[in-house]
C-alpha cells in the first residue's frame, strides 16, 4: 500500500523580506543622491594674475555643476587648454569639494617691434595687456637672456615697470634702461637685472624723491635737479 506523500508549504519569512526591501531602498536612494550631488566648495591657490572667478569659469565650474560629470581629470584638461595656465593640479575631496592649484602663464611684457604680448613661457599672443613695453628690437641671444631674468622678477616689481629700452654701450651690450610707473629711471644689465627686486626698499631711503637709479654699475641714485 502506497503512502501518500505529504506536501509541506514553506512559510515566507516576512521579516527577512522586509529587511531586503529596506536595504534595496536605502541603496537606491543613496545611489540617487550620489548621482545628483553637486560641487559646493572650490578652493584655488597659485593664482595672482587670474582671479578666482576667472579660474572657476575656465574650469567649467561656474554654476557649481554635478560632481560625477566633472571628474578631476576633466577639470584639469579644461584648465591647461587656457593660454594663461602652464599647469594645473586638481584634487577632489569627497564629491563636494574641489581643490585647484595652478601655475600661471602670466604676461611678462609687450614686445613693440612685433606687436605681441609675451607670456611667462615665451609664448607670444596678439592681445595687448597692461604690462611693461619693450620699445626696441633686442638681438635674439640677449632677448632669451632677458626673458629668463624677467621670469624671476617679483610680479609686483614687474608691473611697476612702464617701458624697457635696450640700450647697450661700449662697456656692456646687455644693458637696459627702464622707466618706472612712478617716474623714476633705472639702468640695468642682464647680469645684475635681479637687483630690481630691491627697488622698493632702495627708493624708500630717498623719501619719494625722483631720479635715476644706477644698478648697472654700483648701486646709487642720482636725483633729478
Amino acid at each position: 500500500m502506497n503512502k501518500k506523500s505529504k506536501k509541506h508549504k514553506r512559510k515566507i519569512n516576512i521579516k527577512r523580506v522586509l529587511i531586503v526591501l529596506i536595504v534595496i531602498l536605502i541603496m537606491f536612494f543613496t545611489i540617487r543622491k550620489i548621482l545628483k550631488t553637486n560641487i559646493t566648495n572650490i578652493y584655488i591657490s597659485g593664482n595672482s594674475y587670474l582671479s578666482d572667478q576667472e579660474i572657476i569659469d575656465i574650469a567649467g565650474l561656474k554654476d557649481y555643476p554635478n560632481s560625477l560629470n566633472n571628474m578631476s581629470y576633466k577639470i584639469q584638461k579644461r584648465l591647461i587648454k587656457n593660454d594663461y595656465i602652464i599647469s594645473a593640479k586638481v584634487v577632489k575631496k569627497g564629491l563636494k569639494k574641489v581643490y585647484i592649484e595652478i601655475k600661471e602663464n602670466y604676461p611678462l611684457f609687450y614686445y613693440l617691434p612685433e606687436n605681441k604680448t609675451v607670456l611667462y613661457d615665451g609664448t607670444k599672443i596678439n592681445n595687448k595687456l597692461s604690462v611693461p613695453t619693450i620699445i626696441n628690437k633686442i638681438p635674439n641671444t640677449i632677448y632669451d637672456k632677458l626673458l629668463k631674468k624677467l621670469q624671476e622678477v617679483d610680479k609686483d616689481i614687474l608691473y611697476r615697470m612702464s617701458e624697457i629700452v635696450y640700450k647697450p654701450n661700449d662697456v656692456d651690450d646687455e644693458r637696459f634702461f627702464v622707466l618706472m610707473n612712478d617716474g623714476n629711471y633705472v639702468y640695468l644689465t642682464i647680469y645684475k637685472f635681479l637687483k630690481i627686486n630691491k627697488y622698493v626698499d632702495i627708493i624708500k631711503t630717498f623719501e619719494n624723491q625722483k631720479g635715476i637709479l644706477y644698478l648697472d654699475s654700483g648701486e646709487y641714485f642720482d636725483l633729478f635737479d
